[in-house]
């Protein structure tokens, strides 16, 4: 899709700005799977165009090998997007399923069958077996294992944190479809100030996160309000997309400034008032301890 140029002399080159330098240290997310993940799908396909025309039985233990490298990537990139979630997060569950374990062995699987598929006799397995095990090795090496073990949730209640989940995943389903309809409008700034919007709404679904007791009280911000902030952005991308009306979009802009100072707010009373039950606990001990004796300078 074509991209409005945009730039110190260009029409709307003074909200550019205004944006540019509201925000000057934007944050870069890297794609967590990259090309490292994405040339695994290469072997699959040098495989079936090097046993096709090798009689049925190579073509067809080619394809199996085919089949399982070609499912091994598709896992290897879910799971390293899984651990980049999980360690961009305090507090996170280890994923359900290991994926980048399991991508692991079909990777050594559609190895030796990739072996099959070029050995003279089939009934030589050993070779097979072998590769399938070097294979399988190599990539556990290369990528690693799955986190084992959820981290930061000592203390936490596992029905609270499955609430948590649920509410969060809602809000993550919202801010993405947020993101789809802006697209639509084609509009840097208005694009801008929304990506600046997301940034303080997942501030509070982490503040959620790290403690669950906040749920209660975040719960109307990260599901009714992020759903009337999707409709919304879905009804001004098309208006904006027709029309380029400046006052949809100076209206837009207003409604994101009121959303961002609101969730901005409900973020700082939370931890607020985790801060004001921490004292109430250090005060507690304190007087535990007096009353047994123990005197604390």
């Amino acid at each position: 899709m074509a991209t409005r140029y945009g730039g110190k002399f260009s029409p709307e080159g003074g909200d550019d700005a205004q944006a540019s330098a509201a925000q000057p240290h934007k944050r870069i997310q890297v794609e967590p799977a990259g090309g490292r993940a994405n040339v695994l799908f290469v072997p699959a396909i040098v495989l079936v165009a090097t046993t096709f025309s090798d009689g049925p039985l190579p073509l067809t233990f080619g394809l199996l090998g085919a089949g399982a490298l070609t499912l091994a990537a598709i896992l290897l990139r879910e799971g390293l997007k899984a651990e980049a979630a999980f360690d961009a997060r305090k507090v996170a569950r280890r994923p359900a399923w290991p994926r980048k374990m399991m991508a692991s062995a079909l990777t050594g699987a559609g190895a030796g069958l990739a072996v099959l598929a070029h050995l003279n006799d089939t009934a030589d397995v050993l070779a097979a077996v072998l590769y399938g095990l070097c294979a399988t090795g190599l990539h556990v090496a290369a990528f690693g294992i799955d986190p084992l073990k959820s981290k930061g949730a000592e203390g936490i209640d596992s029905h609270q944190q499955d609430r948590v989940a649920r509410v969060v995943d809602e809000a993550e389903k919202h801010l993405a479809a947020m993101r789809d309809a802006m697209a639509r409008a084609n509009d840097r700034v208005s694009a801008a100030r929304l990506d600046d919007f997301q940034d303080t709404a997942r501030q509070l679904i982490r503040t959620v996160e790290e403690d669950p007791r906040d749920l209660t009280a975040a719960r109307k911000y990260l599901g009714v309000y992020l759903m009337g902030a999707r409709d919304a952005t879905a009804k001004f991308a098309d208006i904006y997309a027709r029309t380029r009306d400046p006052q949809a979009r100076a209206d837009y802009l207003a409604l994101l400034d009121d959303l961002d100072q609101n969730f901005a707010a409900r973020n700082r009373k939370s931890l607020l008032d985790d801060r004001t039950d921490l004292t109430v606990e250090i005060d507690v001990l304190r007087d535990r301890l007096s009353r047994e004796g123990v005197r604390l300078e």
